[in-house]
């Protein structure tokens, strides 16, 4: 492992932007406490950061392009001010060109959209982890034909860039049924669902690759999952190392498990 290698972390993002409205049942504080502990743990500050979003679906794998990426509000029916929160991270061209470059090297169909902006996938989490806004942050896309294959391979081929310093972020849900949060039916289903996930990702790489790509004939799999968008993220964070995961975020939220991972 080189000085600047960073990890690569799977991260739940959380409900629109419930990390910056009152919560007083306290429902967001320990996933935010585990977003915020995440630059303490590097062994060096990211030269950049390549978020891979859940709420941004392409033909192939985009990357934003922009120098000074907008920010997408594309969440709906929250208080007034969380369409006035901020995130002024540079974004970094060269990083998303390269990334490109790096995914056509594996076959793999790959643009970069000059205009697109971060969206709350990406910019939520990162204001909790990353206030000061100072490190360049890149958005990629998941492929909208949602293949979990295809996205490990996604990672295979930016496995270079944490040679690079640059940090790659899987950033969606370990459990995502909208039906299910808040009702204690679903309790049970996604504890038996986040402890087969947790299995797979501290496997060794190659059982871990086989195990993900059949994610929804899991226990509660499909359950937890309707669609897939927001756990194909892990599969991007996890195929670009071949070390067995760790599980670093485990609670309750809602009435559902929730999980974090990091692979080193």
């Amino acid at each position: 492992m080189t000085d600047t290698r960073q990890p690569t972390f799977f991260i739940p993002h959380g409900g629109g932007p419930c990390f910056f409205m009152d919560d007083p049942a306290g429902n967001w504080t320990g996933m935010a406490d585990f977003l915020k502990s995440i630059p303490a743990s590097l062994a060096a500050k990211p030269k950049a950061i390549l978020v891979v979003s859940g709420h941004w679906e392409t033909h192939g794998f985009a990357f934003t392009g922009s120098a000074k990426p907008p920010l997408v509000y594309d969440y709906g029916g929250f208080p007034a001010h969380t369409y006035e929160l901020r995130y002024d991270a540079p974004g970094d061209p060269v990083l998303a060109a390269r990334s490109a470059d790096l995914m056509r090297g594996f076959g793999l169909i790959a643009t970069v959209d000059p205009t697109r902006g971060l969206d709350h996938g990406v910019f939520v989490p990162m204001k909790v982890a990353f206030p000061d806004a100072d490190i360049p942050v890149v958005e990629m896309s998941v492929d909208r034909d949602l293949d979990p294959a295809l996205h490990a391979a996604a990672g295979r081929a930016l496995a270079p860039l944490r040679d690079e310093g640059v940090l790659i972020v899987g950033s969606g849900m370990s459990f995502h049924n909208m039906r299910g949060y808040g009702d204690p039916r679903f309790t049970t289903p996604s504890e038996a669902f986040d402890q087969w996930l947790t299995g797979a990702v501290e496997s060794e790489s190659t059982a871990r690759t086989a195990a993900l790509a059949d994610w929804a004939e899991a226990p509660a799999g499909r359950l937890s999952h309707p669609r897939e968008e927001h756990l194909l993220p892990l599969m991007v964070a996890a195929g670009a190392s071949d070390q067995p995961g760790t599980q670093e975020y485990s609670e309750r939220v809602l009435q559902t498990a929730i999980s974090g991972y990091r692979f080193t």
